[in-house]
Formats: structure tokens, C-alpha cells, sequence
């Protein structure tokens, strides 16, 4: 498995309602972040505040200055779902995830143990959580 490169193609996704936040994170932002709760429409986020409608990727979501890579705009104060993905092999297969290598899946449990590995400081492990 390889380090993330920062391809994006991950937060491409986190639109159209792929995405969730807790109430305590949308109460955080209501008070600390206004320029993300405007974004937010009851428990619903990314949704465009004029048409009420989902975005289809996240709104965060910026190529960098060579645009070659994407960086977030709310990376510090992003949802925990963005902070625990990935959260397993067949996520990032769905995502098209530029970390796998041919060999992770070849051998889906030790590249989900890699990717534990990885994560280990940013989410519980798969399975151990709710």
C-alpha cells in the first residue's frame, strides 16, 4: 500500500449525501465555523444553502496551486467521517483509491491490516466501532 498522494478522489465522493456529521460537530461549527454550518440543513451536509440540494463532491474539496493534487479547505474541522476513512479495502476499491498496489488485492486481510496500521492514530480499527 502506498501513502496517500493526495488524488482526491476519495472526497469526489463525499457528496450527494456520502457523507454524515454528529450533532455535536454541526453544533461546533454553528458556533466556531459558520462558513461550514451554512452547508448544513438539519442533520444533512454539503447541501447547497440556495437550491437546498446535495453537492455532488464535497464542497471543501480544492486542486492545489500545479494541480496535481487536492488539499481541503476545512481539513483541521472536517467530519469524523473524513477523519476515519478509509475504513477498509473495499471502500477505497469503490473510490478508486490511488494507495492500493495490485498485491493489496491480491491479499484483501493483510492489506486491511496495513491500512490499520496506517490509520491507527486517526480511527478504531474495522470491526470496533459503531
Amino acid at each position: 500500500m502506498k501513502n496517500c498522494n493526495s488524488c482526491g478522489k476519495c472526497c469526489e465522493t463525499a457528496g450527494n449525501g456520502g457523507l454524515s456529521a454528529s450533532p455535536e460537530e454541526i453544533d461546533w461549527w454553528e458556533i466556531h465555523r459558520p462558513d461550514i454550518s451554512r452547508y448544513v440543513q438539519g442533520k444533512k451536509i454539503w447541501v447547497d444553502p440556495a437550491s437546498g440540494e446535495y453537492f455532488p463532491r464535497c464542497p471543501w474539496l480544492q486542486k492545489s496551486a500545479d494541480g496535481k493534487k487536492f488539499t481541503c479547505d476545512i481539513y483541521d474541522d472536517r467530519p469524523e467521517d473524513c477523519r476515519h476513512y478509509p475504513v477498509d479495502i473495499e471502500q477505497m476499491v469503490r473510490d478508486d483509491c490511488e494507495m492500493l498496489e495490485r498485491r493489496d488485492l491480491s491479499d484483501l486481510k493483510r492489506a486491511q491490516k496495513k491500512l490499520d496500521e496506517i490509520m491507527i492514530d486517526s480511527r478504531p480499527p474495522a470491526g470496533q466501532w459503531p
